[in-house]
């Protein structure tokens, strides 16, 4: 994955740092705000602002699925073009703004 943005900052004694204002804007992060560190299984650690929080069930879903995939490749297959197809026919002028707000009640 290419990096967006590096920047770098030095810890204080106190154990305190200096978050650059590119990796503020980056996060959307200003005065107040509040960011997450996540440390994996390799010692790497992301910085999440307040549109990341994960859901644990999903987080635990996702390892399993990347675990289980890891352990059994031949379980991996192309997707399959005719499906590719009939999805694309079935959406064809549509526009979809994920971003955009749910009309209406609805229940998840």
């Amino acid at each position: 994955m290419a990096a967006l943005v590096r920047e770098r900052s030095k810890i204080t004694a106190k154990g305190q740092t200096t978050v650059p204002k590119a990796v503020r804007q980056a996060l959307g992060v200003s005065y107040g705000g509040e960011i997450a560190y996540v440390v994996d299984e390799g010692g790497r650690v992301s910085l999440l602002g307040p549109e990341d929080e994960t859901d644990p069930v999903i987080d635990g879903f996702l390892t399993f699925l990347a675990q289980d995939m890891a352990r059994n490749p031949s379980h991996i297959s192309a997707f399959p073009a005719g499906l590719a197809d009939r999805m694309a026919e079935l959406t064809a002028g549509m526009n979809v703004d994920l971003d955009e707000d749910i009309d209406g009640a609805m229940t998840l």
